[in-house]
């Protein structure tokens, strides 16, 4: 089997920012992590339940997995990960290659234990600038639940779109059918925002 290969790998580690310091995972970060993912607030809106530790260990010491998780430590303690997924965008046959590897989607995960300090706001903010500055992506893209009320004004806080409003399209785990939204930011929205 041949390694997993991470967009991470063409920048420098760890990144700084004023309060934070952010770094690719390692199988050593999954307590830390499943800390705080197995919390019932947090769990509640991810994709796959975090509350079986087994489950989680599985799950993050994957190398498809680590290929694409940041942790976030304050401190020396981790109090969050950001997910980045390069992806190709669509595009027509004959154009194909020129948009191999040219977007990524973003996650984000943060023990609430730090809530309201503005730190997701810094450490996502720091994962944009990677993306733009640091990749060379041309467009970024988040989904999220719309109930996610906390994740989605960290979307709009640094600056991104909201371009879709899903409509009863996602199924939760609790049975009910819930409204989705999709936002994204370009590199060139970025650029602007930051002149």
């Amino acid at each position: 089997m041949a390694p997993t290969t991470s967009p991470f790998d063409r920048l420098p580690w760890p990144v700084h920012t004023t309060r934070l310091l952010i770094r690719p995972a390692t199988p050593d970060d999954e307590e830390a992590n499943w800390r705080f993912r197995r919390l019932p607030e947090v769990a509640h809106w991810l994709s796959v339940d975090s509350t079986n530790r087994a489950d989680h260990r599985d799950r993050f010491t994957s190398p498809e997995r680590l290929a694409k998780l940041l942790i976030v430590e304050l401190d020396g303690v981790i109090i969050g990960d950001l997910m980045l997924a390069v992806e190709d965008a669509w595009a027509q046959a004959e154009v194909a290659e020129q948009a191999r590897g040219v977007q990524a989607e973003l996650g984000w995960v943060f023990d609430p234990a730090y809530g309201g300090r503005g730190y997701a706001t810094e450490a996502v903010a720091e994962l944009l600038r990677l993306c733009f500055d640091g990749l060379g992506l041309r467009r970024v893209t988040a989904g999220l639940f719309a109930d996610n009320t906390p994740s989605w004004r960290l979307a709009e806080r640094l600056g991104m779109r909201r371009e879709l409003h899903t409509v009863k399209e996602s199924l939760h785990r609790s049975g009910e059918w819930l409204d989705g939204y999709g936002y994204a930011l370009l590199a060139e929205e970025w650029r602007a925002a930051r002149r």
